[in-house]
């Protein structure tokens, strides 16, 4: 066996020594918990912890023809859209506005942000007492102010919208803080320039940050809608899914069939469908929102 004898093969063969480890460590505890989800699809029953047959495709058959997956499929892309949308477009009017010289911007990115770092079930416990019907201090203000009080979480109509609003109010402030440190690191000289030029505040806006940001805005994108399609904790802690199945989402419909009706090889084609619908999504995000960016 002859050993690599030049100053490049050398180094290559190091940097593999290097990077072995961490190749070890996402073959075991990422791609291999992948490939044995997918070969339990192709079973039905029971696959990792019980009795199981052979079954094909006929998880991935059920599962297209199941309408409460079709329904809770289209629930989560619109909860994902919406939960997006209305993140990234209130967080860069927030960052143009606080990355200016406003008085305690600091702290006002601070108080924005400290949602962020709540854990969940916090926020869902807080929210489930403001929103509550008849002790809310929401519903207590409408009604002070002889408006209608809701049942933000208990109607169908109301459900989705209020858990879309809890995790935009949860989120915005990271996604804040990203565009940011990204308007920070447009050159002034290009406003500078604009403003001689007689472009007016709002113009620089349109016509310098926004196309300047898209890169940041393509990877906010994708990781929010990614997230939103896989949230299961805001369904599990605020509705249960409820009520009527008003905020049933796809993530909350796998957690049931995996662990409460034990329907493991289903469960998996489920979760394989969504990977693909992921992919989908994330390639149309690429397709659209890419913008190679020059200063």
């Amino acid at each position: 066996m002859r050993l690599p004898n030049s100053r490049k093969a050398r180094e290559a063969g190091f940097a593999y020594i290097v990077l072995l480890p961490a190749i070890a460590y996402f073959l075991v505890y990422f791609f291999y918990p992948i490939v044995v989800e997918l070969w339990a699809s192709f079973f039905r029953g029971q696959p990792l912890i019980g009795q199981s047959e052979f079954a094909g495709f006929d998880n991935y058959r059920q599962a297209l023809m199941d309408s409460r997956v079709r329904a809770a499929f289209g629930r989560t892309v619109v909860f994902a859209t919406l939960g997006t949308v209305f993140t990234l477009v209130p967080a860069l009017c927030l960052a143009a506005i606080l990355s200016g010289p406003i008085k305690a911007a600091t702290t006002i990115r601070a108080i924005i942000f400290f949602p962020y770092i709540i854990s969940f079930v916090i926020v869902a416990l807080m929210w489930k007492s403001l929103l509550d019907p008849y002790t809310g201090i929401l519903n207590a203000l409408l009604s002070y102010l002889d408006l209608p009080t809701q049942n933000w979480l208990s109607t169908p109509s109301t459900a989705l919208p209020t858990i879309v609003a809890i995790t935009v109010w949860k989120d915005i402030g990271y996604a804040m803080l990203i565009y940011i440190a990204a308007i920070q690191g447009i050159p002034k000289d290009l406003y500078e320039a604009a403003e001689v030029d007689g472009a007016s505040p709002a113009q620089r806006f349109r016509r310098i940050t926004i196309p300047l940001l898209m890169p940041t805005t393509l990877f906010l994108a994708v990781i929010s809608t990614i997230g939103h399609l896989q949230d299961l904790s805001a369904p599990y802690l605020l509705t249960g899914g409820g009520p009527a199945e008003a905020t049933r989402l796809y993530a909350l419909h796998v957690y049931e069939a995996a662990f409460l009706e034990l329907n493991i090889g289903y469960a998996s084609a489920l979760s394989f469908l969504m990977f693909v619908a992921i992919l989908v999504i994330t390639f149309l995000q690429f397709r659209f929102l890419n913008r190679e960016v020059v200063y």
